[in-house]
């Protein structure tokens, strides 16, 4: 079986790297590998299991600039945007390697008897992660998995070969056991023939919703444990007494995050009537204001998107939603010349039925929708299949903390800031953005068991 997994360069369309497809043969070897690694790991002091993390945040401060190239290259990320994610990488290895030993630490529970909560890892872990991240996305599975004792395994995106090849060199340099993570460089129509070997006990995806579904009616199948984290559709509730200046500001910076390809980036942004008007000037302002071009460059702030066939399915959507009704007040237009770009584009009109308000718009296109009170703005906010992140724009901090706390469908909930994860922080979805939960204490158990142990004295 042969194939390759080609990099190419969205600013450019230059093909930057090739990588030879592993063979199933080799892939049933590293996972056999990983197995007999994850005996010995599991065993090794969680005081050495975090110091070689503390090593690996070393390993990723020193080599910054040149993992932020890589994956400027690979996926057009700006390079200031790029080398923030290996800042973020260096912080979640830390705090995993400062915190992981107290988490994982026995629970004991008042009974009767001596009784206490016993934490153990599973054994091989599948992790299958997206391009818009290529970093962070392996590296909040990682640390948290590899300190509670597992192996992995990394199926990343296809087309970001060399950031995969980049990680698991990172954690060889650090000194973790060779086959304790392993980057395999497969298609994702193979993903099965890792779920299926018995070696593999569980998996986690970071990606779209048919890839999350697809993987976890495989796991479910063999009885494996699967954490999902899917697409999303963020509302962004900008209410009557909002400020409006914070609010357009803060809006339009969370809508181009990585230029626009975040499944937490803001996508509807839902306005009270009474200050819409005013809102749509400053946030198309601001989003006008952007600067969008080569990713290399110290001031773009909005790259090229990944891959032309993204861009191009962006657009349809744009199209799409116009023909149902939607405006454009900004952009929305492919501009000529080579690379994968899209320029900000703002969308008015924005109503129940069209791919703006309906799907997620995975690109800087914003969706705004009016509505006439604060019931209406949470009922177009709850009303999406998707439930990762939400915000909520008021100067009445306690109206701001109820609605997000009591009334919003969604995994995190900010008030007056954009949401962003964070290595302390639970990190998760509901509905079709997928169950479990990533970082914080909660992460770092997903993949262990958590064994009762009574001992009657």
């Amino acid at each position: 079986m042969s194939g390759f997994s080609v990099a190419i360069n969205p600013a450019t369309g230059e093909e930057i790297g090739r990588h030879n497809h592993h063979t199933p043969e080799r892939v049933a070897a590293m996972i056999d590998l990983a197995h007999a690694a994850y005996k010995k790991w599991r065993s090794v002091d969680i005081n050495e299991r975090s110091r070689l993390m503390s090593r690996l945040s070393d390993v990723l401060e020193a080599k910054r600039e040149t993992y932020a190239v890589v994956m400027t290259a690979e996926v057009g990320k700006p390079i200031v945007e790029a080398r923030a994610e290996v800042d973020k990488c260096a912080w979640v290895c830390r705090y995993y390697a400062e915190n992981a030993a107290s988490m994982l630490a026995d629970r004991h529970i008042d009974t009767e008897r001596r009784s206490f909560v016993h934490h153990e890892p599973l054994g091989v872990v599948l992790a299958v992660m997206p391009w818009n991240f290529p970093f962070w996305q392996v590296f909040r599975f990682l640390a948290p998995a590899l300190l509670a004792g597992n192996t992995g395994i990394l199926k990343h995106a296809s087309n970001v070969p060399g950031s995969a090849l980049a990680i698991e060199e990172a954690v060889i340099e650090a000194g973790f056991p060779r086959e304790v993570f392993q980057a395999v460089l497969i298609p994702g129509g193979r993903v099965a023939e890792i779920v299926d070997h018995p070696a593999v006990v569980a998996a986690t995806l970071t990606g779209s919703e048919g890839a999350g579904a697809s993987l976890a009616e495989r796991c479910g199948a063999r009885l494996k444990k699967v954490v999902l984290e899917l697409g999303g559709s963020d509302p962004y509730l900008v209410l009557e007494d909002a400020d409006i200046e914070l609010a357009a500001s803060t809006c339009a910076k969370s809508r181009v995050i990585n230029s626009g390809q975040s499944c937490i980036a803001a996508k509807r942004f839902i306005v009270h009537d009474a200050v819409y008007d005013e809102f749509v000037e400053r946030f198309t302002a601001n989003m006008a204001q952007l600067n969008v071009g080569d990713p290399t460059d110290e001031a773009t702030q909005v790259g090229p998107q990944a891959r032309h066939d993204l861009r191009d399915e962006l657009h349809g959507q744009v199209e799409a939603s116009v023909a149902a009704g939607a405006r454009i007040i900004l952009g929305g237009e492919i501009p000529d010349g080579p690379g994968a770009y899209y320029p900000p584009t703002v969308l008015v009109d924005v109503a129940e039925g069209m791919p703006a308000y309906d799907e997620e718009l995975f690109g800087p296109v914003a969706a705004v929708i009016r509505v006439l009170s604060e019931e209406e703005a949470i009922g177009v906010a709850n009303d999406t299949r998707f439930g990762l992140g939400a915000a909520v724009f008021t100067r009445d901090l306690a109206r701001g903390e109820r609605i997000a706390a009591e009334e919003i469908e969604a995994g995190t909930c900010v008030v007056n800031t954009s949401v962003a994860s964070d290595p302390r922080l639970p990190f998760g979805g509901i509905k079709m953005s997928g169950f479990g939960r990533e970082l914080s204490d909660l992460g770092i158990r997903e993949f262990v068991n958590q064994k009762t142990v009574i001992v009657n004295q």
